[in-house]
């Protein structure tokens, strides 16, 4: 059975552990993508310190920066950052021993140039693979955010299929909405599928309502969860427990974790 996890609420920690432990699931830490929280070390420590006030979950990942980070930038400095950015993200939860990082793809779908593309590839195999061999007990997964073509991302991974600590996060939500043919899309990624964000919507915007509140199919969802990512961890993508637990509820009822 995959491994769930939920983001912990920091200001109902108690809450969060119960809940975690009622379904055994693991903690997706969603406090330090934040650029104003990575450039304060004070709140940084103060965040890390209140978490390690508790016995944490076995299963531990962690959201990195996402904002403005485009390590294919043709600007040099726009690079820096964006490394600087997602190393920061990494050494900053290193104490809670967190090993497993989602960072976005950011690419822009809007540009389909060959040029654009290739440059794409080229700096993203270049930085991952870099990266990886530096923290080679670090997991790294990108997620499709715009995506609405899946071919760049599988190309990535494929590219990078020899190392072992690299993969794709599938962000259902993002597939629906972004993608014309969201099956279609999760079927391309398949193959590198490590880790999996679902929650709800509308259909037209990224919501993040409870799993079972929106329009998804997630009938649908179980189905290609079994055939394509059955060993991936899977995020219940909502803020706060009473949106997790309703997400949960629905989710006991609908056969996730039979």
């Amino acid at each position: 059975m995959p491994k769930y996890l939920i983001i912990p609420q920091r200001d109902k920690l108690d809450e969060s552990l119960k809940l975690a432990a009622a379904y055994g699931l693991g903690f997706e830490f969603n406090d330090f993508f934040h650029p104003d929280v990575l450039d304060n070390d004070s709140l940084c420590q103060d965040i890390v310190s209140a978490y390690q006030r508790i016995i944490l979950p076995e299963l531990l990942t962690s959201h990195g920066d996402f904002f403005d980070v485009l390590i294919f930038s043709y600007d040099r400095k726009i690079r820096e950052i964006s490394e600087e950015r997602i190393r920061r993200s990494i050494e900053v939860t290193a104490s809670l021993g967190v090993k497993t990082f989602i960072f976005h793809s950011n690419l822009n779908p809007q540009l389909t140039a060959e040029v654009y593309r290739k440059n794409f590839q080229e700096k993203n195999v270049a930085f991952w693979s870099g990266l990886a061999t530096e923290y080679p007990e670090c997991n790294f997964y990108i997620e499709n955010m715009f995506d609405s073509d899946a071919e760049p991302l599988a190309l990535l991974a494929e590219q990078l299929r020899h190392i072992p600590n690299f993969g794709i996060a599938l962000d259902y939500a993002h597939a629906c909405i972004y993608s014309p043919e969201p099956e279609k899309f999760i079927k391309t990624l398949a193959p590198y599928i490590r880790h999996v964000h679902i929650n709800d919507n509308d259909g037209k915007e990224d919501l993040h309502l409870p799993v079972g509140d929106g329009c998804l199919d997630w009938e649908k969802f179980l189905v290609l969860q079994k055939v394509y990512f059955p060993n991936a961890t899977v995020l219940v993508e909502n803020t706060g427990v009473e949106a997790q637990r309703k997400s949960l509820d629905y989710m006991k009822k609908r056969g996730f974790f039979e």
